[in-house]
């Protein structure tokens, strides 16, 4: 009788075939090993979000502080100036326009002359000039060595003016550059609401000079604090065509910019040289220190608003700035007899205003990269513009690239914003003669309509409906 073998179980250990390998859902050889489970992949970590430079933009800040209280500081001074030097108060009232006519005559050509020089080795020389300048100004017992500090003082000034806003820039990402701008311009109303009162009370508790040694011993900490956090960038590079500044005025955009920075800072100046006269005049003279501190509270709510809302709305917050002084005007037009009528058109005029030095620095930086880079307004399916390289419309960009179109700009805003400044001042006075301070709110206005005319038309260059990338 013929036996059949039965063929162990996978269980006794023989092998077995692969179809029971298969089977089994064991080995079945090297070849036929069961899958891995597959890994979850990981995932790349989100880039954390690019953040401002906090502590190299209150650098700028504290150096923007610095150049607007050296400029406005013998304000607040006078009558102990002139009685230590010797002169009269309107010639001692001079040393704010000397300072002016220094940074307006200079402006220009430093920047042009220094445009090879690394940005914070320019940084540190312009702030080297504001300390010098206030310790001249506060051993001097001479009236025409104090006017020389003085333009010193305004050439500095002029330096610094074209160098801080593009610098701001730099320190950020696209998307931040105008919030850095906004940070770093900051020092502008809280020089102007904190620095002038606190300088002046201290002028009157110890001395004048006194106030300017301060000043100096704030520059001091400031070179060193600007010598360990600011980051450092390359001027122009050598060999690099400088723009020619009439050229430069052929960018689209740079020249409504400039236009609306003359008379725009034209009609804030006529008011403002004058305030404390105007207020006299409706018998608020005693509060002028309170009303300029309501200015400054509201132009830093200003400044923030603006800050925030910039690299989207650059446009929108031009013509709201416009329309914000244009209504505190109005408002100081009719109803000046009516105390808080006056200090709602202070708040309007400080929301109004507290912006405007970011806007236009920003406006003309953008405009002048933008004509260095040859924009030709053609927008890819993504909605992305893109640039393909310079154009005859840009001329002054050719050669000299975006940071050098861009820092131009700059000066020439510099320039023309010290030249209405001064011309505010002169222009408020035959005013004040001529009409008396009633005059100056009719006279905002009428300055204002040519500024929101050009605004409203710059809406494909100058003021863009949409900012660029």
């Amino acid at each position: 009788m013929r036996t059949t073998e039965t063929t162990p179980g996978p269980e006794a250990g023989s092998e077995a075939g692969p179809e029971a390998g298969l089977k089994t859902g064991l080995k079945a050889g090297p070849e036929l090993q069961p899958e891995a489970k597959a890994e979850p992949e990981l995932q790349p970590e989100a880039k954390a979000e690019p953040k401002l430079p906090l502590p190299a933009l209150l650098a700028l800040a504290t150096a923007v502080f610095i150049t607007s209280l050296t400029e406005t500081l013998p304000a607040g001074l006078l009558p102990a100036m002139s009685a230590d030097l010797g002169v009269s108060e309107s010639a001692t009232g001079q040393t704010v326009t000397v300072y002016a006519i220094g940074t307006a005559l200079t402006a220009i050509p430093l920047t042009a002359a220094t445009a090879g020089w690394r940005r914070k080795r320019l940084l540190l020389a312009a702030m080297a000039g504001f300390a010098v300048a206030n310790t001249v100004t506060a051993v001097s017992g001479s009236y025409p060595l104090t006017m020389a500090a003085r333009f010193v003082a305004g050439v500095a000034a002029g330096l610094a003016w074209a160098l801080l806003a593009g610098y701001a820039r730099r320190l950020a990402p696209a998307h931040l550059q105008g919030k850095a701008i906004a940070v770093a311009m900051a020092g502008i109303p809280v020089a102007l609401s904190l620095g002038v009162p606190a300088g002046t009370f201290l002028g009157k508790v110890l001395s004048w000079q006194i106030t300017f040694l301060g000043m100096t011993g704030l520059t001091a900490g400031l070179l060193a604090w600007i010598a360990a956090l600011v980051p450092d960038y390359p001027g122009q590079e050598p060999g690099g065509a400088k723009p020619p500044m009439l050229r430069v005025l052929r960018v689209p955009g740079v020249t409504p910019v400039l236009f609306v920075t003359l008379v725009f800072v034209l009609a804030h100046t006529v008011l403002y040289t004058y305030i404390a006269t105007f207020l006299d005049e409706l018998g608020m003279g005693g509060s002028t220190d309170l009303v300029l501190l309501v200015f400054g509270a509201a132009s830093l709510i200003g400044i923030w608003v603006v800050g925030a809302l910039i690299h989207r709305r650059l446009r929108a917050l031009t013509l709201t700035s416009v329309l914000l002084v244009g209504g505190a005007a109005a408002l100081l037009a009719a109803f000046a007899d009516t105390p808080a009528l006056v200090y709602v058109a202070v708040v309007l005029w400080g929301l109004g205003w507290g912006g405007a030095p970011t806007l236009l620095q920003t406006a003309a930086g953008e405009a002048g990269e933008a004509g260095a880079a040859g924009e030709t307004g053609v927008t890819d399916p993504s909605g992305t513009t893109k640039t393909s390289g310079t154009t005859e419309t840009s001329g002054a960009a050719e050669t000299s690239g975006p940071t050098g179109v861009a820092d131009a700009a700059q000066a020439m805003l510099v320039t023309l914003w010290n030249v209405a400044m001064a011309g505010g001042g002169v222009f408020g006075g035959v005013l004040l003669g001529l009409a008396g301070t009633t005059s100056f709110p009719w006279t905002i206005l009428l300055l204002l309509l040519p500024v929101l005319l050009v605004v409203t038309a710059a809406r494909r260059h100058g003021f863009p409906t949409r900012n660029r990338a």
